[in-house]
């Protein structure tokens, strides 16, 4: 399997995941949810060293600042994951909490989806190494 086709795997596990993790958190079936929030942190870390391998096939100073942008975005955005994930923890607890959870969330899935958007940027704009 090539460095591309492992990357876009892992990272389309990573989006279902994060859908099912949306699903059972809008339906408020936190047993699931738990384990849809554990299975998408697991494909997340799974997309992110996918895609540290596949930038080596990839030219990337080449592809000028949106290097720099994608991975400033992104090196920020997996350490947020960290927000909705003590939230989480905090509404298991405390159902007060629950909102600024939500809310949490939606900024980290925000985030998640320009990171993808400069990515995507990124790996079209950078030329392949040969070999």
């Amino acid at each position: 399997m090539g460095p591309e086709l492992a990357f876009f795997l892992a990272f389309g596990v990573t989006l279902l995941c994060l859908a099912l993790v949306v699903y059972t958190g809008l339906r408020a079936r936190v047993r699931l949810h738990l384990v849809c929030v554990g299975a998408a942190l697991v494909a997340l870390g799974t997309a992110i060293w996918m895609a540290v391998r596949l930038g080596r096939y990839y030219d990337l100073e080449a592809a000028g600042a949106i290097t720099d942008v994608h991975l400033l975005i992104a090196k920020l955005t997996t350490a947020l994951y960290v927000l909705p994930l003590t939230t989480g923890v905090m509404t298991l607890y405390n159902r007060r909490h629950k909102r600024l959870h939500f809310r949490l969330a939606l900024v980290v899935l925000a985030l998640t989806v320009v990171t993808a958007v400069t990515g995507t940027w990124m790996l079209l704009t950078a030329p392949r190494l040969p070999g």
